[in-house]
Formats: C-alpha cells, sequence, structure tokens
C-alpha cells in the first residue's frame, strides 16, 4: 500500500490527510481522525455498525477504501450535532446495547434527506441493511417516524 495524501468533506469540515490509500474509511476516521462513532462489526460490510453518507448515499466504511472519498462530501453521525433524529432515538429508548445506533442513525439520515414523509414500509427498508440484535425495532421505526414529523415541523 503507498501513502498519499487524500482530500475531502468531513462533517462540513475540509480535511487533508496522508495514509496508505488503500486503508479502509473506517480505520481512517476512527485511528486517525478520533471519530469513533462508525464502528466495526462484521468487516464485510454487511452488518451496518460502520454506515456513513458519502454524497448522501450509505456506504459501509468498513469496506470503503480511502482513496474513494477524494473530492467527496462523508458525514459521519459525529456531524449531526442536534440533528432531531439523535433526540429521537433518545426519547424513543432505541437503542440497548448502542452498537448499532450509529449505522441505523445514519441509514435514516440518508432516507430522512430525500424523502422528508417516508412510511413505515420505506423506513424498513431504508433500515433494512442495519443489524441490531438487541430487538429494539419498533423503537427504532417510532424513532424515525417522530424525527421525519419533527422535521416537517
Amino acid at each position: 500500500m503507498s501513502d498519499g495524501r487524500v482530500s475531502f468533506t468531513l462533517n462540513g469540515e475540509p480535511v487533508e490527510i496522508e495514509a496508505p490509500e488503500a486503508e479502509p474509511l473506517l480505520w481512517t476516521l476512527r485511528n486517525r481522525l478520533g471519530l469513533t462513532g462508525a464502528r466495526f462489526g462484521c468487516g464485510e460490510g454487511s452488518c451496518g455498525a460502520c454506515a456513513v453518507l458519502v454524497d448522501g448515499q450509505i456506504e459501509t466504511s468498513c469496506s470503503l477504501k480511502l482513496w474513494a472519498v477524494e473530492g467527496r462530501r462523508v458525514e459521519t453521525v459525529e456531524g449531526l450535532g442536534d440533528h432531531p433524529l439523535i433526540a429521537a432515538f433518545a426519547a424513543e429508548r432505541a437503542g440497548q446495547c448502542g452498537y448499532c445506533l450509529s449505522g441505523l442513525v445514519m441509514r435514516a439520515k440518508g432516507l430522512l434527506d430525500n424523502t422528508p414523509d417516508p412510511d413505515r414500509a420505506e423506513i424498513i427498508a431504508a433500515l433494512d441493511e442495519g443489524l441490531c440484535r438487541c430487538g429494539a425495532h419498533p423503537r427504532i421505526l417510532r424513532a424515525v417516524a417522530r424525527a421525519a414529523e419533527d422535521l416537517r415541523g
């Protein structure tokens, strides 16, 4: 692997980092930039614990190489600040162990950015790739619906 300089926008701020270009984005976020919201789960892009938004689309950061985000816009859960999704997940007690939550929240953000008034089936479809083993699914669905309502005003 060769090191290179990769520039991208991270949570609205420009970032330029020197790292192996083939390094997974997840490792860059966690180990080089200190953003630990995206989590390592399966390492194969299947569980969704590492989900981030890249140019508004869900990507699994464990399987996305750093070079692939050159010049692009990356959003992580840390960039959400006081987004209504955060308050809605808390109000609905939508997490138990919390391991999957950042990935599910990012999937929900991607949905709400493109579909301001999703129905239950759309919410389920958007979250379907995110694995949660705690059984908090009904609360997670309520939280996303609540956030959508809050965003619409």
